[in-house]
């Protein structure tokens, strides 16, 4: 199996040394000084008390690299699309395109029957590049539930929380294909928790629920989790942000497993962690606002659902974003 990682940063720079550990044949597309110090140093990776360094194919030319048979997208949403076109040399006819990417994925009504069947999302592929030029065919979804961070070129710290392996995987039509299997088992094999899930859709919403509250919060008032969950007023505002999300997702056919209560319970017992959207707008970096909040309230409109504490919090970190210099629409 071949396996390459297109935009290995924390996230793609951690799969690649824990697969790379498993005997896979893999390579990690980056850029920059992250790079440099990959080719020269190797990725050492952090967890807890335990350190490893592996020394990966790493490169910045898909061209030096060739067709694939799965090529994991790990890049922000946001900067798929402008990629896609340099993404091409590495698809032969029958490579897979894992998209472990955070939000409502772009290929999200393929092989979805009902009214949307092949509507395509806008807020996360406004050109219809990413339909046209990787091909929904191609698309194998992916949810990633580890935390990582870059603390220095080549250097990955991951945060050791119990969820931190779960790479849950699936079909967009459902089905337990062949070539979902063969990835399923070789991530296993490096240690993640990665099924083969017959509705990964749910599992889609289940991360982004989430996400979808926490993240614009906390980049518009400097909080943790904790601090968020445990202030009366922003878990209410949080609360119903999920809560329309939620009634969305089931009119779209997906099921929670968990109660809103539950999942925000669980965002608490996180603790201090600042979200990756606070993160990017510290750091000055794009946010990726319009996959995790604007695709939302972009389906409850396509549903009749309406959402209009999204819409509000939305309206504010886009403005937020947009005076800082990090929105990237």
């Amino acid at each position: 199996m071949k396996l390459c990682i297109f935009g290995a940063g924390a996230i793609g720079a951690y799969l690649g040394v824990e697969l790379k550990r498993g005997g896979v044949d893999v390579t990690l597309i980056a850029r920059g000084p992250h790079l440099q110090a990959m080719k020269k140093n190797g990725v050492t990776l952090r967890i807890g008390d335990e350190e490893h360094t592996e020394h990966p194919n790493c490169s910045d030319d898909p061209t030096e690299v060739g067709p694939q048979d799965y090529v994991l997208v790990t890049l922000k949403a946001h900067s798929v699309p402008g990629v896609s076109a340099a993404m091409q040399p590495l698809l032969g006819p029958k490579s897979a395109v894992v998209t472990a990417v955070n939000g409502i994925p772009w290929w999200y009504f393929h092989k979805l029957e009902g009214p949307w069947q092949d509507h395509r999302v806008k807020m996360v592929d406004p050109d219809d590049v990413q339909w046209q030029s990787l091909g929904p065919e191609r698309a194998i979804g992916c949810v990633v539930y580890p935390a990582a961070e870059i603390v220095a070129p080549g250097i990955v710290e991951v945060q050791p929380h119990l969820s931190q392996n779960r790479l849950p995987i699936g079909e967009p039509d459902g089905s337990r294909s062949e070539r979902a299997k063969a990835l399923s088992e070789v991530l296993i094999s490096a240690g993640f928790k990665a099924p083969v899930r017959t509705d990964i859709r749910s599992d889609i919403w289940v991360k982004l629920w989430g996400n979808l509250a926490f993240n614009p919060i906390s980049a518009l008032t400097g909080a943790t989790l904790e601090d968020i969950t445990k202030d009366a007023e922003t878990r209410a505002l949080a609360r119903a942000m999920m809560v329309e999300g939620q009634a969305v997702a089931e009119k779209l056919g997906a099921r929670f497993a968990i109660d809103v209560d539950k999942r925000i319970n669980g965002a608490e017992q996180v603790g201090a962690h600042r979200t990756s959207m606070l993160q990017d707008l510290s750091l000055g970096r794009p946010m990726e606002i319009d996959a995790l909040v604007g695709a939302v309230a972009e389906l409850g409109r396509l549903v009749g659902i309406a959402t209009p504490t999204i819409d509000a919090v939305y309206a504010l970190v886009r403005r937020r974003a947009i005076e800082a210099g990090c929105y990237p629409g």
